[in-house]
């Protein structure tokens, strides 16, 4: 059972060291899909604030965009490792991400007109399919593809630590940065792997369901799947603004 829960999404893996407590209510998986529209309700209620501003010319969305960032970083951070109070660091975690969503989103909206409804489209294609191949046991989050898509995702992330670092050089290794092709082949690379960690959010939070996890879990399983949702549609408004790119 230990090893049909292990998931590469950070905040998933931290589910596996609860157990169920005695005298609560249990994490079911209804509970985890109605916090889940919660958590994107309230994306999308600071996101249209960012997103109004940019394109009425408030420069001050750019501040509301890095306070995002970086409130959205520490809250992730929070809520991984204080599950106690995941019920109210994910709200607060979706509230940030969406001032940061909002304002990157117009931006790239202002270079590629059309760019954010196709990557919304796409990210939600995406989403339904990875969940109609997991209901039908297409794809199982067994040991092996558990294992592979938690180093192919380790190798993702410390890619994205090199090129922030060597930012700080003036040096830009970010995909956008590289030739056409490259660019596309890595980005497909990458959209590929987030896509296929929703099979190990989703299989987490059935098996936590069945296996009787705390009630307060359900908010961990909902921060899960945001994590990943707001991961793809990032890297798919990348992938757009290449194709695009002249």
């Amino acid at each position: 059972m230990r090893n049909m829960m292990r998931t590469s999404n950070p905040v998933m893996r931290r589910m596996e060291t609860v157990s169920a407590e005695a005298g609560t209510l249990t994490m079911t998986t209804q509970g985890s899909v109605n916090k889940t529209l919660i958590l994107f309700l309230l994306v999308l209620l600071t996101a249209t604030v960012t997103w109004k501003m940019a394109f009425s010319g408030n420069p001050a969305f750019v501040s509301l965009m890095w306070i995002g960032v970086i409130g959205g970083f520490i809250t992730a951070l929070v809520g991984i490792f204080a599950n106690k109070t995941i019920h109210i660091v994910a709200p607060i975690y979706a509230l940030f991400e969406g001032l940061f969503l909002g304002g990157i989103s117009a931006v790239f909206e202002g270079m590629y007109h059309g760019i954010v409804i196709q990557a919304v489209g796409i990210t939600f294609a995406i989403f339904a399919a990875m969940l109609i191949m997991y209901k039908l046991k297409i794809l199982k989050a067994s040991p092996a593809f558990t294992k592979m898509l938690f180093i192919a995702t380790g190798g993702i992330a410390l890619y994205y630590l090199v090129v922030i670092i060597a930012s700080f050089t003036g040096a830009d290794w970010s995909v956008m940065a590289m030739p056409r092709g490259w660019g596309i082949a890595i980005q497909l690379f990458i959209i590929g792997i987030a896509s296929l960690n929703f099979i190990l959010d989703f299989n987490f939070i059935e098996q936590g369901a069945a296996t009787g996890l705390p009630k307060r879990m359900e908010w961990y399983g909902a921060f899960g799947l945001m994590v990943t949702l707001i991961w793809l549609y990032l890297e798919i408004l990348r992938l757009l603004a290449i194709l695009n790119r002249r």
